[in-house]
């Protein structure tokens, strides 16, 4: 390898503007270990967890950046890899303090995507379980798509933009970041440390019992923010169509999809309806209800708030995914969209039946 070659930067990366990736972050942001995997041609994952049962992950694509230089031949092994028979040139994994990271690119006050997405909430109407049906509560029920798109591109007078660089393992994450072309340029440094490896919770497609797209995040955002923060813990309970179809006069109807949190102080249920509106797309194979610790699906709650769809599919022993559909402006225009996700197994009692 020459000279040359050994001062380039195993990855170059810059943004104009460091607010969506700064929301990719902070999506996932609960935790302050994080593990990174740059790819040569995918982008970057960023990946978290907590208490060996909740694992959230964020996909940044390469397509994302302004630029994006992944220099495969300076993959050097660090120290702990020069045993290992074989390096993948091809991506790189570190871990870093993800607090640190997002207080770096902040660090000019206008990180934030500034979301509009609660405006007009105020004609939103839930359906409880003790409601009458959508029909009868007539059009001022039905909440329209407020996650627009456009809303993401408002027009800010100042925006940051970062160069992000890599050296290889070992090396320090280097980030310079600028609020204009004629403002002050910081730079920062972060050191990064050799990754540990990560809670696997692989996610079977083909043991899926429940699977629906609510054609708005905040179907499913607005519901959890309505849960008493007392909440110990949140049920999904789900029916196939046909089954609720099949309810016989003067028996309550199953529930196609509910939502039920319990705390100290009670119950809260919420039903969504059959309604291509709210649920874009709802299959279900069998009745289904696990519960899951309000603690850990609260975690999602800012991913949902800068995502447009949200995608939420449970296997059959409960293990739950919830994916985010979080849009991205390409840099030569249009729109590019990324995503986060999040898996989450179920608590024990419901899994044993």
């Amino acid at each position: 390898m020459s000279q040359a070659d050994q001062t380039k930067p195993l990855l170059t990366a810059s943004v104009h503007d460091v607010r969506y990736f700064t929301a990719l972050l902070r999506g996932i942001g609960f935790s302050n270990r994080a593990s990174v995997t740059l790819t040569a041609s995918s982008g970057i994952t960023v990946t978290v967890e907590e208490a060996r049962t909740l694992l959230a992950t964020s996909y940044i694509y390469a397509d994302h950046f302004d630029e994006w230089l992944y220099n495969v031949d300076n993959l050097q092994a660090a120290p702990s890899q020069l045993s290992a028979p074989d390096v993948d040139r091809e991506s790189a994994s570190f871990e870093i303090p993800l607090n640190t990271l997002l207080e770096c690119l902040n660090i000019f006050g206008t990180a934030n995507i500034s979301s509009s997405s609660s405006a007009g909430s105020k004609n939103k109407q839930w359906r409880r379980a003790d409601d009458g049906s959508e029909d009868e509560r007539g059009d001022e029920g039905r909440r329209p798509n407020a996650n627009r798109i456009d809303q993401y591109f408002g027009s800010h007078e100042k925006r940051t933009s970062m160069r992000l660089t890599y050296a290889g393992p070992g090396h320090a994450l280097t980030l310079v970041l600028a609020e204009d072309s004629s403002g002050p340029t910081t730079t920062c440094e972060i050191s990064t440390f050799d990754p540990e490896p990560n809670l696997e919770l692989p996610f079977d497609a083909d043991q899926t019992v429940l699977k629906t797209i609510f054609k708005s995040s905040f179907w499913l955002r607005d519901a959890l923010s309505e849960l008493d923060p007392s909440c110990e813990k949140v049920t999904l309970i789900a029916n196939p169509v046909a089954d609720v179809q099949r309810a016989q006069r003067g028996v309550p109807a199953k529930p196609l999809f509910r939502i039920q949190g319990t705390g100290a102080f009670g119950t809260t249920e919420m039903d969504y309806p059959n309604d291509r509106e709210v649920l874009e797309t709802f299959e279900c194979s069998r009745s289904v209800s696990f519960s899951y610790r309000f603690s850990h699906i609260s975690r999602t709650l800012r991913a949902l708030q800068n995502s447009t769809k949200t995608s939420l599919r449970v296997e059959q022993e409960g293990l739950l995914s919830l994916q985010f559909l979080v849009p991205v402006p390409r840099p030569r225009g249009g729109v590019s969209d990324s995503f986060i996700e999040f898996r989450c197994l179920a608590l024990d009692d419901d899994v044993a039946h």
